[in-house]
């Protein structure tokens, strides 16, 4: 199904985003409005990649069909030309009809190295095809279209060269030694040239590779013409028994000829040295250009739609990864290589080098807008870390008063309503400085610095702080928290002690006996059955003790209110005589 286009997706979005924000509530349309921003975003980045691959299926397709065109055309060629080959005369005896059909094969060799280009061409584009190619049966049948070209191209040389090698040799064997001299001697001055030390033999792997299968194939010729020069040289050796002038003119020949061919066979192990060189810098080249590119995709990936971290050593490491990125090895290998370049492959490392540089430069450019993007968040960092060590010398201090305040008597009241408004107040800014770090997995509590009664929870006990600092701003917070908790616990006991000394000063005995004779009488109760009840051993006494245990008790459990005057009044040296007084009932 085809995709709709940028413009008609954004308006059906935008649709359906207007249809669904009309009733919706304020909070909901925004979120209806990012939803659709981030489908439309999405959308026009699939649509884009979408188009990108058309256009590299478009260039697969055409480069597929230049090969199988190219392929059929050389086969066809080649099938014709093998036909000839196979039909060819029989090598002749008269030396003219030798002559004849050696230049005849000359031309036919010609004829072989001007298909070459195109044969080197066709299989550069097989092996690209091959090496882009994902399916395992294509890559199946491109392997097998390839062997099939290189060995029928292999059978066409090999027969050439055979038919060669049988026509000097019948020149030789004809009697004309003169005419088989110059024969070799006009292979091995064309050849002499191509194998020179001076003769670029560099380049991209593809390149080289075919010039060590050229090279492979002239030594092939190379081998077969040793038992030509090992026939002429005992012929010439036989001749030249005699002192003719003839025979030493030939003698001169032949060994001008051997001088040749030991520096053609010398060049030849030079060059395949060279050649072999020469592969290991192209696929060291093509190794670290293609892994320089893979990586620019993958950054460049990480760049566009990846997340920055978050921690202060990461951002650095992702930083440095970014702005470290450097095109010096590829460069200093290309230069290298094109000092001793073939021609043929100039402007194809040109290209890599060109190509790799300008990904670079885009790469970069995202890069930088990334490194804004990494400097803001390390900034950020830089300010909550201060912001931390501000509140840290803040609660440091706040202890330090604390601990200073704990050593003075109570009776100087420190205001701690005023120290725990200001706690309050710096509460928000603790859990602002902390909003980096992970949740525990355990319930929400709400943190207070109220007083509970029952079980008190500490204030950001559910957060898993992620740096040592963190770490020391909640413990130390949390510590200051329960002295200041301690501290306000103490001086309200000390306060509430103050007070009821303040109300024994007016105590009156007697009202507070008649009230807590009404309160009993409330429970249905006789105050004879309360004192037999405290009277435990039953001996008819009640020591000051019991009854102030008692009445104490039932403050508690029976909720008798200011029980605990009475318990001061008895303990006054003045309120009674006597420890034990007795109780008859």
């Amino acid at each position: 199904q085809p995709l709709y286009s940028g413009t008609e997706m954004g308006q059906l979005v935008e649709n359906a985003a207007s249809r669904l924000m009309e009733g919706s509530r304020k909070e909901d349309c925004d979120l209806v409005h990012n939803m659709a921003m981030t489908v439309q975003d999405r959308y026009r980045k699939l649509h884009q990649r979408m188009a990108e691959r058309g256009r590299t299926l478009e260039e697969v397709k055409k480069n597929a069909k230049q090969f199988i065109e190219s392929w059929r055309l050389l086969v066809d060629w080649i099938t014709e030309v093998e036909q000839t080959l196979d039909t060819h005369k029989e090598i002749a005896v008269d030396h003219e009809e030798i002559k004849l059909q050696l230049i005849e094969q000359k031309e036919f060799q010609k004829l072989l190295r001007s298909k070459r280009p195109m044969y080197d061409a066709t299989v550069k584009s097989g092996r690209g095809l091959h090496e882009r190619s994902q399916n395992i049966q294509d890559r199946q049948h491109l392997e097998n279209l390839l062997s099939e070209l290189r060995d029928s191209w292999d059978t066409i040389s090999g027969k050439s060269m055979e038919r060669q090698h049988k026509l000097e040799e019948a020149l030789l064997f004809s009697g004309r030694f003169t005419d088989a001299l110059q024969a070799l001697n006009d292979w091995l001055y064309r050849a002499e040239p191509q194998l020179a030390e001076d003769v670029p033999v560099g380049g991209e792997k593809d390149m080289v590779s075919s010039l060590i299968d050229k090279h492979k194939v002239f030594q092939k010729e190379l081998g077969k013409r040793t038992g030509c020069i090992r026939t002429l040289k005992r012929s010439v050796r036989d001749l030249t028994r005699s002192s003719t002038a003839d025979a030493h003119w030939l003698q001169e020949q032949m060994d001008e000829l051997e001088g040749r061919w030991e520096a053609v066979c010398k060049l030849s192990i030079s060059k395949q040295a060279r050649l072999e060189e020469a592969l290991q810098q192209g696929e060291r080249f093509d190794g670290l250009v293609h892994s320089f590119l893979e990586h620019l995709v993958e950054v460049e990936r990480v760049l566009k739609y990846g997340n920055i971290p978050e921690d202060e050593q990461t951002l650095l490491a992702f930083r440095k990864q970014h702005e470290e990125m450097e095109l010096e090895s590829i460069r200093c290998l290309g230069e290298e290589i094109l000092s001793s370049c073939h021609p043929d492959s100039i402007i194809t490392l040109k290209s890599w080098i060109s190509v790799t540089k300008t990904r670079y430069e885009e790469v970069q450019t995202w890069a930088q807008q990334q490194g804004q993007r990494i400097q803001a968040s390390l900034s950020a960092l830089e300010a909550e870390r201060e912001e931390v060590q501000q509140l840290l010398d803040w609660i440091f201090s706040a202890e330090e008063a604390l601990n200073l305040k704990d050593l003075e008597p109570p009776n100087k009241m420190f205001p701690i309503q005023v120290f725990m408004e200001e706690l309050n107040r710096k509460l928000p800014q603790v859990e602002h400085a902390t909003k980096s770090c992970k949740q525990k997995p355990m319930p929400k509590q709400r943190s207070t610095l109220k007083l509970q009664p029952a079980l008190v929870h500490l204030p950001l006990n559910n957060l898993e702080p992620q740096t040592p600092q963190l770490y020391q701003l909640i413990s130390h917070w949390q510590k200051l928290w329960l002295l200041a908790l301690a501290r306000q616990g103490h001086l309200e006991q000390h306060d509430q002690r103050l007070r009821e000394v303040e109300e024994f000063a007016n105590f009156d005995f007697n009202v507070w006996r008649k009230r807590y004779m009404q309160w009993i009488s409330h429970l249905k109760s006789r105050i004879l059955d309360v004192f037999r009840n405290i009277d435990r051993d039953q001996d008819g006494r009640i020591s000051k003790k019991e009854l102030i245990d008692s009445i104490l008790a039932s403050s508690k459990t029976l909720h008798f209110p200011h029980s605990q005057h009475f318990s001061i009044f008895l303990s006054h040296p003045t309120s009674m005589q006597s420890i034990y007084f007795p109780i008859h009932y």
